[in-house]
């Protein structure tokens, strides 16, 4: 069951959706990443936990603020709005980034991390430079490059991200941000990090390589990293069930 429009809510200036009752879950989606990309995990969890998914201002943010510090303050003003405590965070590529920073800066507010295929230390992206805009075959082959197997790299999925190529202010957007979160490495404070942690990797991510996991695993003192096959950099789109168990596993091992 995909999530459809009667759960998605618009309010405080936030676009976001909520379903279920308990503990909260915020799920933060990555660069090119939308709502979407979490269909499986909140029809997995939305039984026993709250899961909120806002919308990442991307694309919205005013100039100055448009960077990784944007979208920290963002996420920040989101929880103050929903009066959120006792969260466990989701976070995926440049969401997992955004979970780190506020993890160490806000301790209190969240008990428990999970990332997969974050940046932080090292990715490998499209970001940084200026994409090939209008070239349909060029990004149906780097949307394509997030998975293992391209089948999913639906039609619909590259023509989402060939409309945003193909404005020049949401590539200048994408640029920027991207250029903030590789200035931003976190190596030296990962340490602080004391929550417990899940790190689930796909063992054929290209954007952020296995070796990427290990270290954020060396770095992350009560962390755990499981790795599933044959899977690339959104493990939560490409293998859901395997992702679903992993998560399930660790939230029961770590209860609140």
């Amino acid at each position: 069951m995909a999530i459809n429009n009667n759960d998605l809510k618009q309010e405080g200036g936030f676009t976001y959706i909520e379903v279920g009752e308990g503990k909260p879950l915020l799920l933060l989606h990555g660069l090119f990443g939308a709502l979407s990309n979490w269909n499986d995990v909140t029809d997995n969890f939305r039984n026993n936990y709250k899961v909120i998914i806002p919308m990442m201002p991307i694309y919205t943010l005013p100039l100055k603020e448009t960077g990784l510090d944007g979208l920290v303050d963002f996420v920040k003003k989101f929880i103050e709005f929903k009066g959120l405590s006792e969260i466990t965070i989701l976070g995926n590529s440049l969401g997992g980034h955004v979970g780190l920073i506020l993890a160490i800066e806000q301790p209190l507010l969240f008990k428990r991390l999970i990332l997969t295929g974050s940046s932080g230390l090292f990715e490998n992206t499209m970001g940084g430079s200026y994409p090939k805009r209008g070239n349909y075959d060029y990004i149906k082959e780097r949307v394509g490059y997030t998975f293992y197997d391209p089948k999913h790299a639906t039609k619909e999925l590259v023509d989402e991200v060939f409309e945003i190529i193909g404005s020049l202010a949401k590539c200048q957007k994408i640029i920027i941000i991207a250029r903030s979160a590789q200035r931003h490495n976190m190596a030296k404070d990962l340490p602080q990090i004391n929550m417990p942690t899940l790190l689930v990797w796909g063992l054929n991510d290209t954007i952020t390589p296995p070796r990427v996991g290990h270290e954020f695993n060396e770095l992350i003192p009560n962390s755990t990293l499981k790795f599933i096959d044959k899977c690339g950099h959104a493990p939560m789109m490409e293998h859901p069930k395997v992702f679903n168990s992993q998560v399930e596993s660790f939230l029961q091992a770590n209860p609140l």
